[in-house]
């Protein structure tokens, strides 16, 4: 990149660091999107807009409010070392409501990962990828004992709280800051887990979707997309979600089963891995 279009990309992304809101992104995948925004002629100022605008859409916009992890720590802290099973998932319930992908589950979330692994074999190894706070669902999910669990997604604070969440419910779980875009995942597990996750990916890229499931190294996968918009609308969103997973996958030679819930379409894959 020549020294003055790299000026420019440095000044937008030094614009977007001082906004509390994106602070806590991964600066790699911020670059990225200052990248291909400054590669569009605007002037400086709307450059950063559409930065901003393109950050809030993929990332920001499924955080409800402020992000306040000590105190969420601190709940479950409190909620794993004296409380019975049922009000510790009552927390967990709590803090999964903060994140606008896992609280729209949380109807569906006594069933949803049963209903899912019904269909699984047994699973020891689990990569949670975009993750958001979906790792707080472990108590939910049939996994192995000891099953590893790795997870990843494009804030450092929400990263670092998995980290304390995992080891204080002992859980044998690695977190990372990830641009799954520019650098998909591509460690060997059981099961991959890709929630909701594409669409925002090619909201960015219209091809990250397609990468990400060729870099994934999973025996298995659960692919789902919204059935509704963030604003709750339906739009024929599982019909054309439908259509664009059977696109992404049709040549694979893969298999699986659909799943239709009340909040969220779900592909179980087998991929012969």
């Amino acid at each position: 990149m020549p020294p003055h279009e790299e000026n420019a990309v440095q000044a937008i992304v030094a614009a977007v660091f001082d906004s509390r809101k994106y602070d806590a992104l991964s600066p790699e995948f911020v670059r990225a999107i200052a990248v291909a925004e400054a590669h569009k002629g605007r002037s400086f100022k709307e450059t950063v807009k559409a930065t901003k605008n393109q950050l809030h859409q993929s990332a920001a916009a499924y955080q409800i409010g402020r992000m306040d992890y000590d105190r969420w720590f601190d709940e479950l802290r409190t909620a794993y070392t004296s409380a019975p099973t049922d009000d510790r998932r009552q927390v967990l319930r709590s803090v999964l409501a903060r994140h606008r992908s896992t609280a729209e589950r949380l109807p569906i979330l006594d069933d949803f990962y049963t209903t899912i692994f019904a269909h699984l074999p047994p699973v020891q190894s689990v990569l949670d990828v975009a993750c958001g706070f979906n790792p707080l669902a472990h108590a939910w999910m049939p996994l192995n004992q000891g099953a590893a669990y790795f997870a990843c997604d494009v804030f450092a604070d929400q990263v670092e709280f998995l980290n304390r969440f995992f080891e204080l419910a002992g859980i044998k779980g690695e977190a990372e800051m990830r641009d799954v875009i520019q650098h998909p995942p591509s460690q060997p597990v059981d099961l991959a887990l890709i929630l909701k996750t594409i669409p925002c990916l090619e909201q960015i890229d219209r091809h990250a979707g397609q990468r990400l499931l060729d870099a994934v190294d999973a025996r298995h996968l659960v692919v789902t997309f919204p059935v509704r918009s963030l604003g709750g609308r339906a739009k024929g969103m599982a019909a054309h979600y439908a259509a664009h997973f059977h696109s992404l996958v049709e040549n694979r030679g893969w298999h699986y089963q659909q799943l239709a819930f009340s909040e969220e379409l779900v592909f179980v894959v087998t991929t012969h891995r």
